[in-house]
């Protein structure tokens, strides 16, 4: 297993990524284009998927009845292990899904098994370089620094590995091998910052309990009295002979 943690955004940083990638909607045809982006990242931040499998989406696989699927499945040719899976959708995700939906396929879709995620031609998928150019460039402008699709995935599954065992996260992930989810035991900057911020809370001055010695006291031997000095009564006169 590594030594080191696979690289992760903050909580902080998280929120910055998201609210520039909504919010970058100057005219109606970029505000169409940051609903979608923004649920693409959801899909990666919080339901763990890999740039790959988020390109090989349908509008199947994530609607039905035209409301967003309350689990999302991961088929095997959809995977580069093909490794079959499932992923339970959070509610903001289903938010999300919910408000691109009324913002792209009630105006575009004309069948259920056109691409998920497509710019001009719904049966022309967006392709994974086009994914992280986009993940990329909203990482420079709300943090300062480029963020790639998979440090999405590497931050949720971080934020899995807290709350649940090593065997729900390979799960989630689909892993085929235990050794490639255990990567996300190590802390990150988020587990370390805490880590700090619960020590300066501890006050300074408090001073370790002093520890009563549970023995049993011993019996203490009473003193036993000298010799006394005779009684000019009881004393012999000194023989003369």
């Amino acid at each position: 297993m590594s030594s080191e943690s696979p690289p992760t955004l903050e909580s902080e940083e998280c929120t910055k990524l998201l609210d520039t990638l909504l919010n970058n909607s100057s005219t109606s045809k970029k505000k169409r284009k940051a609903v979608r982006n923004h649920c693409m990242a959801l899909l990666m931040l919080d339901a763990g998927l890999r740039v790959g499998e988020l390109v090989s989406l349908r509008f199947s696989d994530l609607f039905f009845s035209n409301a967003p699927v309350r689990t999302i499945f991961i088929k095997p040719h959809m995977t580069k292990n093909k490794v079959e899976h499932s992923i339970p959708v959070s509610k903001r995700l289903s938010d999300s899904l919910r408000s691109y939906f009324s913002t792209w396929f009630l105006v575009d879709v004309n069948n259920s098994d056109s691409f998920a995620f497509y710019s001009g031609s719904e049966d022309r998928p967006l392709t994974t370089r086009q994914v992280e150019r986009i993940i990329c460039a909203a990482g420079w402008k709300a943090i300062g620094r480029p963020v790639h699709p998979h440090m999405l995935r590497h931050t949720v599954a971080s934020r899995w590995m807290r709350v649940t065992n090593e065997a729900v996260v390979q799960q989630l992930l689909g892993h085929k091998y235990l050794t490639s989810t255990q990567i996300y035991c190590h802390p990150n900057e988020d587990d370390k910052r805490q880590a700090i911020e619960s020590a300066s809370e501890i006050p300074a001055s408090r001073q370790p309990v002093e520890q009563v010695s549970q023995e049993e006291p011993q019996p203490v031997e009473p003193e036993r009295p000298g010799p006394q000095p005779a009684s000019p009564s009881s004393r012999q006169p000194a023989s003369r002979w």
